[in-house]
C-alpha cells in the first residue's frame, strides 16, 4: 500500500527544495529533493488535519516549448509521479519534477525508470537495498 500524496502549490515551497540543492537530471526529468518542515500543531479547536506523507510539484520552463507542449509535459510527469512516487519515494520528502525537451519524445516506460533512477540517487527511495542489479539491466535493454 502507497502512502499518500500531496501537492507543492506555493512558490516559497517550490525555492525551498531547490535550496536543499539534493537534485538529479535524467534524460527525461530532473528530480529535486528536501524534507518535508516540520508543522506546527494547529492550536485552533483540535480539528488537526495531518499532512500528505510526501509532497510534489511539476514544473515546466518555456524552453520545453509552447504551452501545449508544457502541459502536456506536466500530465506526462503527473501520471509517472502518480505511479512511482505513493509506492517508492521515501515519506517526509518534498519533491519537485522539472520537465525538460526530452520528456515529451521519451517513451512513458524510459520517464518511469529515471523517475526511479533519480529517486535513488537523491537519497529519497523508500527500498534503500535490493534490485539494484536487476533494474539496470532492464534499462539496459530497453535503451538497446
Amino acid at each position: 500500500m502507497g502512502v499518500a500524496v500531496g501537492r507543492l502549490l506555493r512558490r516559497s515551497d517550490f525555492l525551498r527544495v531547490a535550496a536543499a540543492r539534493r537534485k538529479w537530471a535524467a534524460p527525461g526529468l530532473i528530480l529535486q529533493a528536501a524534507p518535508t518542515p516540520e508543522m506546527p500543531p494547529s492550536a485552533s479547536d483540535g480539528d488537526f488535519v495531518p499532512e500528505p506523507a510526501l509532497r510534489v510539484g511539476f514544473t515546466a520552463s518555456k524552453k520545453v516549448g509552447n504551452a501545449v507542449a508544457r502541459n502536456r509535459t506536466r500530465r506526462r510527469l503527473r501520471a509517472a509521479a502518480a505511479q512511482i512516487l505513493p509506492e517508492e519515494a521515501a515519506a517526509g520528502n518534498d519533491f519537485v519534477l522539472i520537465a525538460r525537451q526530452e520528456t515529451l519524445r521519451r517513451p512513458y516506460g524510459l520517464l518511469l525508470q529515471d523517475l526511479r533512477t533519480a529517486l535513488k540517487r537523491v537519497g529519497a527511495h523508500r527500498h534503500a537495498g535490493g534490485g539494484n542489479g536487476s533494474e539496470r539491466r532492464e534499462s539496459g535493454r530497453e535503451m538497446s
